[in-house]
């Protein structure tokens, strides 16, 4: 079984708006639903788990109801970071989940993804065990101590940009996040941050620049750019 785990528990300060930028409404449609649609439209999800943050749950019931998002089979409340809201999904779905069933996990706010990306993830974390979808680098890369100035650079060739959806084998996500909690690891930002604590060893998958996570209001104006840009070429074919 391949389970989508959705990430949707941040309140979205940074976008200073009333609601959580997940359920932001961009051209009448919640940015939580357009992602949720690509992988209600891939033939190889079979579930959908949402990790949402609390309060809104009846909320998202009501938008998948309402757009047919019929795939979504679990919606359980976030925790305090990316850490502990992906942990609350696995810790669910224990009873359902195979060693060798993989979990698609996956921001509410990267709606640009496509059915390839999801698709060679899966691949990547059945043939490897994970599935990380990243880009190369291709910003010039400074490091400084205080973000005022810097004194040294990092090759860019040595550095891959990591984004979500990132796929991993059911029995591996579940012990990272149990050894975590016995090691005393408690806010690392992403599954993958986590497992490099933990000393493993992790694989690429296909990522695009296009797949943004929206942060900030100018990311909002972003992804409608990038959107209409899309839904044209989608028009023409």
């Amino acid at each position: 079984m391949n389970v989508a785990l959705i990430l949707a528990g941040g309140s979205g300060i940074r976008t200073q708006q009333a609601i959580p930028k997940q359920f932001l409404p961009v051209y009448d449609k919640p940015i939580i639903i357009y992602t949720l649609e690509v992988f209600q439209k891939h033939p190889d999800i079979e579930a959908i788990i949402v990790s949402c943050i609390h309060g809104w749950e009846d909320v998202l019931k009501g938008y998948a109801r309402s757009y047919g998002i019929t795939k979504l089979r679990w919606i359980i409340s976030g925790g305090d970071n990316g850490q502990s809201s992906a942990r609350n999904a696995l810790f669910e779905l224990e009873p359902y989940c195979g060693e060798s069933d993989i979990v698609i996990i996956h921001d509410a706010v990267r709606p640009l993804i496509t059915e390839e990306i999801v698709t060679d993830c899966i691949e990547k974390a059945r043939e490897y065990g994970s599935g990380l979808s990243a880009v190369q680098c291709q910003e010039t890369i400074m490091r400084t101590e205080n973000g005022v100035y810097g004194n040294s650079g990092i090759d860019r060739n040595d550095i891959m940009r990591v984004q979500t959806p990132q796929a991993y084998q059911f029995a591996k996500a579940l012990w990272a996040h149990k050894e975590a909690l016995k090691r005393g690891i408690t806010d690392a930002v992403y599954t993958n941050t986590l497992m490099l604590e933990l000393g493993e060893e992790l694989y690429f998958s296909l990522g695009t620049n296009k797949n943004i996570k929206i942060t900030t209001v100018e990311d909002i104006e972003i992804f409608k750019a990038l959107y209409c840009t899309e839904k044209e070429r989608w028009l023409k074919q």
